[in-house]
């Protein structure tokens, strides 16, 4: 039996958003949807091609807001690359997308037009951490130049990149601008104390970004590696200049993520930097 939700308002002819006793408000997305409907009209679940729910009364507001100011046959294009991505990543997403990604995308659209730019000063690290929402991210600039004849540059990947990571793994932009901050503040203290300059494009840099990720993300989620105090005392010994930078760096992640580090990261931080020393 098809669920009959009741209609609260039609943004557009394409867009409507209706009301259910069980999902709350309900954007209802499809060619003509919207045509002529009324506030309290029954519309059928079946009628719409595609479907999201906005359950923060702020991002109905914002989203209502971005449709009143687009062209609906843009809106109807941004909408289709969203549900490109859900289907690309293979994995549901975070319903913030249906905002964050229009806006941005809209709005680098019109700068584009504008020939406005801002660089990506992450783009690399972007590329390195996030390979496949990378990948999705140069085939939207690639179908956004193919629709509507505009170039993003190339800053915008990334940029598009981190929405859609953003989106899979439930954390804010602002978030993960943060952790890549913060892994270029370590990057720039490892150079200074082992008095070395890590080439990009070296695998041993791509190898050293995926390693202070990770420990970024144990600190976030309190993940303990395991006491090793045998080990410890080696590394020490052995490797003193790498035990003391590995050190330093841990007391950086303490103090820009406010959260406690435990002392098992400084150990393999101490690893990690003794092989990166030795291929360098």
């Amino acid at each position: 039996m098809e669920k009959v939700l009741t209609v609260e308002k039609a943004l557009n002819n394409n867009v409507v958003i209706a009301k259910d006793h069980v999902l709350d408000e309900v954007v209802l997305i499809g060619k003509g949807i919207g045509f002529n409907r009324k506030k309290g009209d029954p519309i059928g679940l079946n009628d719409a091609e595609k479907t999201f729910v906005l359950s923060d009364k702020k991002e109905i507001e914002q989203y209502q807001t971005l449709i009143r100011h687009q062209d609906p046959e843009l809106m109807e294009f941004l909408n289709d690359i969203i549900f490109y991505i859900e289907s690309r990543m293979d994995q549901p997403l975070n319903e913030h997308i249906h905002v964050a990604l229009t806006d941005h995308l809209s709005f680098a659209i019109k700068r584009a037009g504008g020939n406005i730019q801002f660089s990506n000063p992450f783009l690399f690290e972007i590329e390195s951490l996030y390979a496949k929402e990378f990948q999705v991210a140069h085939d939207i600039v690639d179908k956004i130049d193919e629709k509507l004849g505009i170039k993003f540059p190339e800053g915008e990947i990334g940029f598009i990149a981190l929405h859609i990571h953003s989106a899979i793994t439930d954390r804010q932009i602002r978030d993960l601008n943060k952790h890549h901050e913060l892994i270029a503040l370590m990057v720039e203290l490892i150079e200074d104390n082992l008095s070395v300059t890590i080439n990009k494009g070296d695998v041993n840099y791509n190898r050293l970004l995926q390693h202070l990720h990770r420990a970024i993300d144990r600190v976030h989620q309190a993940n303990i590696l395991g006491k090793e105090q045998n080990l410890k005392n080696v590394l020490k010994m052995t490797y003193p200049t790498c035990y003391n930078l590995a050190w330093k760096l841990v007391k950086v992640m303490q103090k820009q993520l406010n959260k406690p580090v435990d002392e098992s990261e400084v150990l393999y931080l101490t690893i990690h930097l003794q092989r990166l020393t030795n291929k360098m």
